[in-house]
């Protein structure tokens, strides 16, 4: 554990600057004395208004959902062999697009969008296992086939949905679509949930590590293969779920995060999956401050600008492995 100490640590404080430079800059720019002032109880009411109502459960948000994203990408990684392995790729945020749209096209808001949107992504989380695993066992091979094809089946429902919903409710459906932070609700769930993921994988540490060499290796050094591989599915999967039920479709975080992290520290899952949690984070704060800054007073969605930034960051990826 010491040795992952000192990385972790850096990782914090990097969160830690990200998030007092997300509540400072915005429409109305408040100095580091004033941020301070407010999170220590002083302040002016409009300052605590603006930090305490406004940015910080917003930030917060951020923060909570680019750290699920890249856990679960990182999981993802481990449990199908494959480093272009996506939390989306097995067509969960399809499903939570899917539930949240007929959602807002019921005229229905708030916590209950949120609901549905959860709601599908956990229907498309069973439907491609269940498709999957048919009446025999699954292989990594199989199982992102099957999330292929059943997100391009979501992908044709959002479309039909969108065909036929009123002119008035589309702007409202393609923002969502896009990624939006504005109306996410309470990070503290969020929080908690990424929390305690980070403490129950990091004992399954070594276990992870020898997976990701290959199911056969792992069998040989007994590895419980097939209880693992069920556990990192259904908690890469839940994590997913409660991002995207969050904050809509975010692209690239979970795909980016965890190989950028692995050219500096390496391949061992202890130090990787926490340093996704804090890095993805990290990622997404900055994402966020830059989609309400860009063009303040409007806001862009800010799966816009993590695709502006994550697309150029994975082909220079690509280009350094060839």
């Amino acid at each position: 554990m010491q040795g992952y100490s000192r990385p972790l640590a850096s990782l914090a404080l990097i969160s830690l600057l990200c998030m007092v430079l997300s509540v400072s800059i915005g429409s109305a720019a408040l100095t580091l004395a004033d941020t301070w002032a407010v999170l220590t109880g002083a302040g002016t009411p409009l300052q605590q208004t603006l930090v305490l109502e406004l940015r910080l459960p917003r930030t917060l948000s951020a923060f909570a959902t680019g750290g699920l994203l890249a856990v679960a990408g990182a999981l993802m990684q481990v449990l199908l062999r494959n480093p272009l392995a996506d939390p989306y790729i097995l067509g969960l945020s399809g499903g939570a697009a899917v539930g949240a749209l007929f959602a807002m096209l019921a005229g229905l808001a708030g916590v209950l969008v949120s609901g549905s949107a959860f709601a599908g992504a956990l229907l498309a989380t069973f439907l491609v296992f269940g498709l999957a695993h048919g009446t025999g066992s699954w292989t990594p091979s199989r199982l992102l086939l099957t999330g292929v094809v059943v997100a391009a089946g979501w992908g044709a429902i959002i479309t039909l949905i969108l065909a036929i919903s009123p002119a008035r409710q589309l702007p409202g459906m393609l923002y969502w679509l896009m990624g939006d932070l504005s109306h996410a609700g309470s990070p503290v769930p969020a929080l908690v949930l990424l929390t305690m993921v980070c403490g129950l994988v990091f004992p399954l540490g070594r276990s992870l590590n020898v997976l990701a060499r290959g199911a056969l290796q792992a069998a040989a050094l007994g590895v419980s293969v097939r209880r693992l591989e069920w556990l990192i599915y259904v908690l890469a999967s839940l994590l997913t779920a409660t991002a995207v039920s969050m904050a809509g479709s975010i692209g690239f975080v979970g795909l980016v995060v965890p190989h950028m992290l692995r050219l500096v520290f390496g391949n061992d899952q202890r130090l990787i999956l926490p340093a996704c949690a804090l890095a993805g984070g990290s990622l997404l704060v900055l994402a966020d401050t830059l989609a309400r800054v860009v063009i303040a007073p409007e806001q862009l969605p800010v799966g816009v600008i993590t695709a502006l930034l994550g697309v150029p960051t994975f082909l220079y990826l690509l280009y350094r492995s060839r």
